[in-house]
């Protein structure tokens, strides 16, 4: 969403941005050529995007800085680089094009590799270390709350007892194992039966829920008055944290309507730029079919 990001972010001539999922860093590139004499950060938990982020802003290697760091810690980074707000933030959550299509990183299941799914390969525990170690009981749960699956017992169920023989330690050994696990896994369908399974497993792993909770909070706090954050979600579950966020943040007063005067002194931190999440056109849907997912909402710091 190329254009929706330039029109609600609004850069400007002079600003500071911080870019806290960097990825391919398109949307890094728009933002400097946007505004000239411009700063970026950019930061990214992926050790490959920040190299590929490297040639690609390369004409603009004097006004950016590039960090290998999660989004919810970008106030430890601007502390390093001696500034204390933003006159914008950025964050295009979940995983990128590049880590999907890349088959030993363990993401899809159209790609047999080793079940990884971790955006920084270099700490945490793998999607194989979760599906062979956890209990019944917190496998169905995570395929529940963070894949929104239905059989999400039965493929837990299913699981132990694969793993009592074999461990599982590839992609296509999940995703087969999904589909012999849930009824009709084996018919044709629009939408692969293991999908909401590799979804849950990969928001597990990169704790990618709590990073959205703690990052927008943050971004908000780092914003000077005026200055703006533009979030694009992918999943339902995203989307509902940062709507809930910002109506929150957008709050004034909260004390009870019976008080004829407020006591809480509470104001509003933030401005709904986009009172209805954005979603991308049909043009661009029809150029890359992940954006239909894509909702974009924004704030501007009071």
């Amino acid at each position: 969403m190329p254009a929706e990001v330039l029109h609600w972010l609004n850069p400007v001539a002079g600003g500071v941005y911080l870019d806290g999922t960097l990825g391919g860093a398109g949307h890094s590139r728009l933002i400097l050529e946007a505004a000239p004499e411009s700063r970026l950060i950019g930061l990214d938990r992926d050790p490959a995007a920040l190299e590929k982020a490297k040639t690609v802003l390369a004409p603009y290697a004097e006004r950016i800085s590039l960090h290998h760091a999660t989004f919810d810690n970008a106030a430890d980074v601007l502390q390093e680089l001696g500034l204390t707000a933003l006159d914008g933030m950025l964050l295009d959550l979940g995983v990128s094009s590049h880590q999907l299509d890349t088959a030993e990183r363990g993401f899809s299941f159209r790609l047999d590799a080793p079940l990884d799914m971790r955006m920084n390969p270099s700490e945490g525990e793998t999607a194989a270390d979760v599906v062979n170690g956890l209990a019944e009981e917190e496998l169905a749960r995570i395929f529940f709350e963070y894949g929104e699956e239905r059989y999400s017992r039965r493929i837990a169920r299913t699981i132990v007892r694969r793993r009592e023989e074999q461990l599982l330690t590839r992609t296509s050994e999940l995703a087969r194992l999904v589909q012999d696990s849930i009824p009709g896994g084996h018919r044709p369908a629009r939408i692969h039966p293991a999908t909401r399974v590799f979804q849950a497993l990969r928001i597990y792993v990169n704790d990618e829920l709590g990073q959205v909770r703690r990052g927008v909070a943050a971004g908000i706090d780092l914003l000077k008055p005026g200055g703006r954050l533009v979030v694009i979600s992918f999943h339902s579950l995203e989307d509902r944290i940062v709507k809930q966020l910002f109506r929150e943040k957008a709050k004034g007063c909260i004390c009870p309507p019976r008080l004829p005067v407020c006591q809480c002194q509470k104001t509003p931190e933030v401005k709904l730029l986009t009172r209805k999440g954005i979603k991308a056109g049909e043009e661009e849907v029809e150029q890359n079919a992940r954006s239909r997912s894509a909702v974009l909402r924004a704030v501007e710091r009071c």
